[in-house]
């Protein structure tokens, strides 16, 4: 009798041996297709296919563990394994957000205009700003009028540093200084360009000083581009500084930024603009050559702020830029502002 059911167990080993599925091979493939999709994303056509690819491999590997556990354990058994998965998620989420102070803890860095601080697919950690102090930049008194300027107009401090040559034909303006080219303030009005002088400022709220810094480019090569070296406000001057805030920010309709797809942004607080105890940030990417309020942003509120970062995990982040779609590199990645 003894020997029967001995047998019998091991027949139900044996068989549950064989319905088994061995999924590492798919973990394997998922692990090489994200390598692959990171090393080549600024080639479009592989950004594009190895997101897919890994998007779906990911799938399967999710499919072939629910089966596999079904055909060691049972349904039943299963279920409960995925449930208590979800639950230690839940719990270790709301924990992050009872600790950080923030309803969003995660977040991922969608684009490259924090090079070479932050990279493309970090995985950032978020504390919440509750106060201007927790905020590390330089704080500038501006009266209402001033304040109310710039929100009901946001284009009339949209001026750039450029590189700019005039000739008979016309002017011309690119980002990188070439022969013959000019570093100097620029307004866009609907693709027509108006040189703006440092005495054209002087009714801004924000006025711009232009200069260079050198940029390398992916192939290795050094260039200089026309850069904000800094911004004067109420008489007060202020050039960026790498110890900064990071902050993460939502985006409003009107913005440039929002009309691109980008609900929110990581940059560096660059100033604070504080309108009788109502505070409003100036931003900037640390491999953007001007600040967010010069591409056409409004600055955000201190309620707009979803935190600031606090630590980072390289790389992790591409499985939702992936599983979210967002595949192909976005401009401004071959190439970094040397600092």
């Amino acid at each position: 009798m003894e020997g029967r059911k001995k047998r019998a167990k091991k027949k139900q080993r044996a068989d549950a041996s064989r319905s088994s599925i061995t999924v590492w091979p798919i973990y394997v493939m998922v692990i090489v297709a994200l390598v692959l999709y990171v090393l080549l994303q600024r080639i479009r056509i592989f950004a594009i296919t190895l997101g897919i690819v890994t998007f779906f491999l990911i799938i399967i590997a999710i499919v072939l563990e629910l089966i596999s556990g079904k055909n060691e354990v049972g349904y039943k058994k299963s279920i409960l394994e995925i449930a208590a998965a979800i639950i230690i998620v839940i719990i270790l989420w709301y924990g992050l957000k009872f600790f950080l102070a923030t309803s969003s803890p995660i977040d991922v860095v969608p684009s490259c205009s924090m090079l070479p601080y932050l990279h493309r697919g970090d995985m950032i950690f978020l504390h919440g700003v509750s106060s201007v102090s927790q905020i590390k930049a330089p704080v500038v008194d501006v009266t209402s009028s001033q304040m109310s300027k710039i929100l009901s107009s946001p284009d009339s401090e949209s001026l750039s540093c450029v590189a700019y040559l005039t000739n008979a034909s016309g002017t011309y303006i690119r980002q990188t200084l070439e022969p013959g080219y000019k570093i100097g303030l620029v307004e866009d009005s609907n693709g027509v360009y108006r040189l703006v002088s440092s005495q054209a400022q002087a009714g801004d709220v924000i006025q711009y000083s232009c200069g260079t810094r050198e940029v390398r480019l992916s192939t290795g090569q050094i260039l200089n581009e026309a850069y904000t070296t800094s911004v004067t406000i109420n008489n007060r001057t202020i050039a960026g500084d790498l110890n900064n805030s990071i902050l993460v920010y939502k985006t409003r309709p009107g913005d440039l930024f929002y009309s691109e797809g980008d609900a929110y942004v990581v940059h560096r607080a660059y100033a604070i603009l504080n309108d009788s105890g109502e505070y409003y940030v100036l931003t900037k990417g640390d491999n953007n050559p001007g600040l967010d309020i010069q591409y056409g942003n409004y600055p955000p509120n201190i309620s707009q702020i979803q935190g600031r970062v606090v630590g980072v995990i390289p790389y992790l982040g591409y499985l939702k830029l992936i599983i979210s779609g967002d595949l192909v590199v976005p401009q401004g990645c071959n190439s970094t502002v040397i600092h």
